[in-house]
């Protein structure tokens, strides 16, 4: 293959041609889906996002144009090119000191599905047996703590909360009049203000489930904040699907106008797999910047949760950028069509944490999710493919009941507007504002836990919007830093139907878990500044420090020792004979070559982790069908990687560098739980461990 040299002047360059491509596979500025399309394509142009040091993206553009390339998007705001390069000027850029990373353009999914009946299997999971009826029992918003209908106006009518909606569009249907303030397509005209509409149907019914205002339906399908105003940004075509690059242009416009727009939420019921860490992945960078621009982004954690072909639950599947620390990422419940939690429980395809590479604890909150049914445009893709999911309102009109975790996030989104609405009610807002990180803290500590699920499957618990809105009334944002700033009595519980039900009364903040009344007290954290779960306090603020214990058998935190049996540093529990490893159910973790250890009698019961088998993999479980290998399994283009088959499932998994759970949860750098585990960089003093 010809070699195309950039020439980037001032800046030392090496020009490779593809036979020499394989040498940038070790750069950690390349992600591995971005490797796998160039290796399948045998090194042609493939769609990429470069990000880099402020101050050079000037010259690479120039640079690029000067050699016939179209640049797609200018990502200012996170310092990136949107462009189609091929593979010896990927690597040639990758050899710059000043280019951070180079990722895939990729492929982005309503509720980050995949799969050709993805709307089957993900978005709209376990759906297919929905039968078309009027007597679906509508208790969405009374499960949520609200009205069963909002008899009056749901928001004050200045406050003029307003949700920007990056989806597949809105259609401007009756439940919208008047509310939809503007509209932007990126699908096929670059950004450009158009008339509203949405052809694949998922925006159309997010919005619904957001604010639709009932009309359509005599009251009896409302929205969550039914006054609310919407600003469609159409990211995904008439498939459902779109480019990480239009998603990013589109945050990016909405941080720019945010004010005239007069936007504070963002939904983003869109994503997909995670391919590198949250520093490196651009979408979630422009996430970022949308929380420290003072917006409210609420993400869906996707729809990973489940083995399709098995029905087993599995950990590590939420997408990016539900990966992003400021963003709220929403798991989705399955409230079984009744006003009680009591007997709520996560919707088993909804995708568990931690994220990938970062290890992340995600998702932060959970909510209803599960066959909702929402405001529908019958000419839509969704609605003339999903014969099974529709249903009608008592008066005939037409709607559709959708599964996932994109409705749990367009739920959220809509209680968000609702305590926005809330904290602005007490005027104290006019001198501080209800932030990103503040905002998520008040849905964590009000949520409303789940019995029997852990905190990397339901975040802080299932949200609870008379909780939040009770919260967000009573804080008074003009407090100075360390003051108590409740300006009324809140009990920490809320009444949902006739029960009454505790609050978490915790957030998840890093690595930490904080209990108690930290919220009712102004804090650094809770401004635009601090990236959530970044800041350690000292003095008039709150210390939270790094050693918790979560719940029953979990330990958080560095340099802890747990339960029995259990020793940390290079030493190991068993007893070692005749070159055998003996004793229990036993952990080896380290950089170990596998293919030497002498397990003896317990190797069915062991657990591996190293730097064996083509890569950081994991070995799991008695029987080679239990077993998955990360970062082997992924065959074919880079648009149809079964992410799938990457999830580890079952109850007991190994994550990353330093991390493992299971039924116990223990999370951190260096952390232990169980009975009877060995834990270390290396073992030695074992006959056959090299």
């Amino acid at each position: 293959m010809k070699t195309r040299r950039l020439l980037l002047s001032g800046l030392t360059v090496f020009a490779l041609s593809f036979p020499s491509f394989a040498s940038a596979q070790s750069s950690k500025k390349i992600d591995k889906a971005l490797l796998d399309a160039l290796m399948q394509s045998n090194g042609g142009t493939q769609p990429v996002i470069v990000t880099m040091n402020q101050g050079a993206r000037g010259p690479i553009r120039d640079a690029l144009q000067r050699h016939g390339y179209q640049i797609r998007y200018e990502h200012a705001l996170i310092s990136a090119l949107a462009v189609n390069l091929t593979a010896d000027n990927i690597n040639e850029l990758a050899g710059l000191p000043d280019v951070k990373s180079i990722t895939l353009d990729a492929d982005v999914f309503a509720g980050a599905a995949r799969g050709n009946n993805r709307f089957q299997t993900g978005t709209t999971q376990a759906v297919s047996n929905a039968t078309a009826t009027n007597s679906l029992p509508n208790t969405l918003r009374e499960t949520l703590g609200l009205s069963s209908v909002a008899t009056s106006s749901s928001l004050t009518a200045s406050s003029g909360i307003g949700v920007a909606l990056i989806d597949s569009g809105i259609s401007p249907l009756a439940d919208f009049n008047g509310r939809i303030t503007g509209f932007y397509d990126f699908v096929k005209g670059n950004g450009k203000s158009a008339a509203p509409y949405d052809d694949f149907g998922h925006g159309t019914w997010i919005a619904g489930v957001i604010g639709a205002s009932g009309v359509q339906t005599n009251y009896q399908y409302q929205g969550i904040a039914p006054d609310v105003h919407l600003v469609g940004l159409k990211v995904l075509g008439g498939d459902g699907s779109g480019k990480t690059s239009d998603v990013i242009a589109a945050i990016e416009f909405v941080i720019q106008n945010a004010s005239k727009l007069n936007v504070q939420i963002i939904n983003l019921s869109l994503g997909h797999p995670i391919t590198v860490p949250a520093a490196d992945d651009p979408l979630v960078q422009a996430v970022q910047q949308a929380s420290a621009a003072g917006l409210i982004v609420v993400t869906s954690a996707g729809n990973y949760g489940q083995n399709s072909q098995t029905g087993q639950v599995g950990y590590g599947g939420v997408t990016s950028p539900c990966n992003a620390p400021s963003a709220i990422c929403v798991g989705a419940v399955d409230t079984k069509a009744t006003v009680t939690r009591d007997d709520d429980v996560i919707a088993p395809y909804s995708s568990r944490g931690p994220s990938w590479f970062d290890g992340f604890a995600k998702p932060d909150v959970s909510a209803p999710g599960h066959r909702l049914v929402s405001t529908t445009d019958t000419s839509s893709y969704l609605y003339k493919q999903l014969v099974t999911s529709r249903t009608t309102a008592a008066n005939g009109t037409p709607m559709l009941i959708l599964s996932g975790t994109s409705m749990a996030a367009g739920v959220t989104s809509g209680v968000v507007a609702l305590l926005i609405d809330a904290h602005n009610k007490n005027g104290f807002h006019q001198q501080g504002p209800l932030t990103p990180n503040l905002a998520k803290a008040i849905l964590e500590y009000s949520a409303i836990p789940l019995k029997g699920f852990d905190a990397l499957t339901q975040g802080r618990g299932e949200i609870n919007a008379a909780g939040a809105t009770t919260l967000g009334l009573a804080i008074d944002t003009s407090k100075r830093l360390g003051d108590f700033w409740l300006a009324r009595v809140v009990a920490p519980y809320s009444v949902i139907g006739t029960q009454v039900y505790t609050w978490a009364q915790n957030i998840v903040w890093g690595d930490n878990i904080v209990w108690g009344d930290t919220i009712y007290f102004d804090n650094i954290v809770w401004g635009d500044n601090i990236i959530w779960g970044d800041a350690t306090l000292t003095g008039s603020n709150i210390v939270w420090g790094s050693n918790i214990v979560w719940g029953e058998n979990i330990v958080w935190g560095e340099n802890i020792v747990w339960g029995e049996n259990i020793v940390w540093g290079d030493r190991l529990i068993g007893e070692i004979k005749n070159g055998q490893l003996l004793g229990g159910l036993n952990i080896i973790w380290g950089e170990l070559n596998a293919r030497t250890i002498a397990w003896g009698t317990v190797v069915g019961n062991n657990i591996i982790w190293g730097t064996f088998f083509n890569g950081d993999n994991i070995i799991w479980g008695t029987t080679t069908l239990d077993n998955i290998i990360w970062g082997t399994s992924v065959k074919g283009p880079a648009s149809n990687i079964n992410w799938a088959s990457n999830i580890i499932w079952g109850q007991n998994i190994i994550w990353g560098q330093n991390i493992l759970w299971g039924e116990n949860i223990l999370w951190g750098e260096n952390i232990l739980w169980g009975e009877n585990i060995l834990w270390g960089e290396s073992v030695s003093g074992i006959a056959g461990v090299n």
